[in-house]
């Protein structure tokens, strides 16, 4: 079995059918993040393992996942509908290859899907990592997979945010091999916490800003 962490918020309404298109051989990590919603409740009763992250923030509601993980290779995904977990077999397989150390998905999105503003920011981002880095990215991408312990070694310190572009600056000063793969993106179930209002784009890019400072 390989773990699936999914940091959630208010997202009753996308679990049934994210975790109803979970292939057998993934076990999902439910984090609920201080929803108001009934998250917590339908994701088990869909089967998933269900932890609470009191403590805000993306980067708090995946460590506290890879916390509890116990298979050797992870994953990380949104659980708002947007990405489609029959795809993660796309994303592991450089790494259960040896090919990779770090593989990420870069979205191929439906129309409307990915706003303009979040979609330019990403961009930005990806360039910048370019730049620093040499990291040949396109996309920081939600759906990612990686080693365990290696991820755990890699010692990231941020719990919002900043928290996905901060394991790619580390894994690739650490020397890993990182890469990505064209996964599908749809519009999300709800509305969205971060790209769908500004309040919450100005914050993930300030997050983010700290992180390449």
């Amino acid at each position: 079995m390989i773990d699936v962490i999914l940091p959630a918020l208010d997202e009753a309404e996308a679990i049934p059918v994210v975790l109803g298109a979970m292939p057998a051989c993934y076990r999902a990590i439910v984090v609920d993040n201080g929803s108001i919603d009934a998250t917590a409740a339908v994701a088990a009763a869909h089967g998933a393992i269900v932890i609470s992250e009191p403590q805000r923030g993306f980067g708090a509601a995946c460590a506290a996942g890879l916390a509890v993980a116990d298979s050797e290779v992870v994953c990380f995904m949104d659980c708002d509908g947007s990405l489609d977990p029959r795809e993660l077999d796309r994303v592991i397989a450089p790494l259960t290859a040896g090919e990779s150390d770090l593989m990420l998905g870069s979205r191929d999105a439906d129309p409307g899907a990915w706003p303009l503003h979040a979609r330019l920011a990403n961009r930005v981002l990806a360039f910048e990592l370019r730049r620093r880095c040499g990291v040949g990215l396109t996309d920081i991408g939600p759906m990612r997979a990686a080693r365990r312990e290696a991820l755990l070694g890699l010692g990231i310190r941020d719990r919002r945010f900043g928290w996905p572009l901060e394991m790619v600056l580390l894994a690739a000063d650490a020397g890993w091999r990182i890469g990505e793969v064209a996964v599908s993106y749809h519009p999300r179930t709800g509305r969205s916490k971060v790209t769908g209002t500004a309040r919450g784009t100005a914050r993930a890019i300030g997050d983010m800003a700290k992180v390449l400072r």
